[in-house]
């Protein structure tokens, strides 16, 4: 299609996702050729009914409409930043203003809460805001494990850099504004080489623990709804007594999600330190499907329930209907692990003064009962394992070397986007044969495709991409006891009553 085709498909795509009414159809043309620098029109292109675009042409239009921006200097350069930049300025000409769309889903919110978030999750994607066609490009299966069936993800849907963003974005002038990624002024935001386009992002505002907070979906969407709840204050990461409160504020509001937080530590927390927020959705992740091992009660909370988990990880799962029964006792297991120390089971509260215990929390509500899983986490580094005692040990690295955040710690690896020509390579050097150490993109593998091999008798075209889908599941729950601090073992599990034991003192 030529470029006059193109913007009335888009203005297509709005009328046929709802983005924009029949009476908008004009002047959305409008805005579209204002970013477009085009000041005509040709007549034989102007209708009455601007035919129907469906979702799926979106990529293809937008592509093409980037071609001629490219072809007509309209960009700096023709890389993927650049784009990505442009295009989000194209669609913002779609997107209804922040009041519009607060107020669409405070209406849809007073008949049902699912309504509001069904409709804002769809809005999220039609904007392009979330990339559908980049999403459905994400490998994603189950493997089965000692601990049920374990989510594995090689997400392709952020895309890396090219080389003139990476030396334009070194060479760009520093800016303050937004603070960072998760900052409320990111709403509408032009964005530039170093800082993603936000034009076409809305935020819907919430009040948790009576503090303002920000609703939105995450634009790499990891599972089903991610969402993202971020505080309207640029504060760092705080697990406390305030954290557990907000976290049950929001499963108040909207019962049909879970929520967590990443813990408040460098190592053993997430991407983002430097800014309070949360994670959740419309999820039901592989730990919230764990069972409990072994039961405990705690002196004056007897009307909580309090268990350990059968999971990877260290995790203590408290239930009751009452949220502030769970908050209170939460305060105080959190309160107690922050200064824990059992040698015994190399965990330190503190060496050098540097604190090392906190916990990652999860809330979720199940049937009548709210249910927090507090997962108890230790960032201790040594010589031997400078990543961190309790984080991939090295031998995994060449599948997971990354921290484990909120969403692997519930059973959802988040990989690296080079497994996935890895992986085939891998399938053709097994097939063929081949010495995998001598291939130097994947020698990094031959250590643990030594060691799978041999428990398959047969290895064919036909399974080879079950095998290595299993076996890098398989490396995962490793991944994850790797990062639990009290161990699988008779003696893992003795100290982490040992510890539950303490909390009645």
């Amino acid at each position: 299609m030529n470029i006059f085709e193109n913007i009335n498909a888009l203005v297509g795509y709005g009328l046929s996702c709802g983005l924009i009414n029949k009476e908008d159809s004009v002047y959305t043309r409008n805005r579209i050729m204002e970013v477009l620098k085009i000041d005509d029109f040709p007549a034989e292109y102007i209708c009455d009914s601007v035919p129907e675009t469906k979702v799926s042409e979106l990529e293809k239009i937008l592509s093409e409409v980037l071609d001629y921006a490219a072809d007509k200097k309209l960009m700096s350069d023709n890389g993927i930043v650049s784009r990505d930049l442009f295009d989000t300025k194209i669609m913002s000409c779609l997107v209804a203003r922040p009041s519009e769309v607060q107020a669409q889903f405070k209406n849809l919110y007073a008949k049902n809460p699912k309504l509001a978030t069904d409709w804002y999750y769809k809005f999220s994607q039609d904007t392009d805001y979330i990339r559908r066609y980049r999403i459905c490009k994400d490998l994603k299966w189950k493997t089965k494990t000692d601990y049920g069936d374990i989510d594995i993800t090689i997400n392709l849907s952020k895309p890396e850099k090219d080389p003139k963003a990476i030396a334009a974005a070194r060479n760009a002038v520093q800016s303050g504004y937004p603070a960072c990624l998760l900052c409320k002024e990111n709403e509408g935001y032009a964005g530039r080489i170093n800082h993603a386009a936000r034009q076409t992002h809305r935020i819907i505002p919430i009040e948790l623990a009576g503090t303002k907070w920000g609703f939105q979906y995450s634009p790499y969407v990891y599972y089903n709804e991610h969402c993202i709840v971020f505080s309207y204050e640029h504060t760092p990461m705080k697990i406390s007594s305030h954290t557990f409160e907000c976290l049950f504020d929001f499963i108040k509001l909207f019962p049909h999600y879970t929520v967590g937080s990443n813990a408040d530590l460098p190592v053993v927390g997430g991407s983002i330190l430097t800014h309070n927020h949360f994670q959740g959705g419309n999820y039901e992740f592989a730990m919230a499907r764990a069972s409990v091992e072994y039961k405990f009660s705690v002196a004056g909370f007897e009307d909580v329930t309090c268990g350990i988990l059968q999971w990877p990880m260290s995790v203590i799962r408290l239930n009751s209907t009452d949220t502030q029964r769970i908050i209170e006792l939460s305060s105080v297991i959190l309160e107690k692990w922050r200064s824990y120390t059992d040698e015994g089971a190399f965990v330190f509260a503190q060496t050098d003064g540097e604190p090392h215990n906190t916990i990652t929390p999860i809330a979720r509500k199940r049937g009548d009962l709210y249910e927090m899983d507090l997962v108890l986490r230790n960032n201790i580094t040594t010589k031997e394992n400078p990543w961190g005692v309790f984080h991939p040990h090295e031998n995994l690295h060449h599948i997971k070397k990354e921290n484990i955040g909120l969403i692997e710690v519930m059973g959802l690896a988040v990989l690296p986007a080079r497994l996935k020509s890895e992986i085939a390579e891998l399938k053709e050097a097994i097939l063929c044969k081949k010495d995998i150490s001598s291939v130097e993109s994947i020698a990094k593998h031959a250590q643990w495709v030594s060691e799978f091999i041999p428990k398959y008798e047969n290895v064919s075209e036909t399974n080879i991409d079950d095998i290595l889908k299993k076996e890098i599941g398989l490396v995962f729950a490793k991944v994850l006891e790797d990062a639990g601090v009290f161990k699988r073992t008779s003696e893992g599990l003795a100290a982490f009553k040992k510890f539950t034991d303490s909390l009645s003192r």
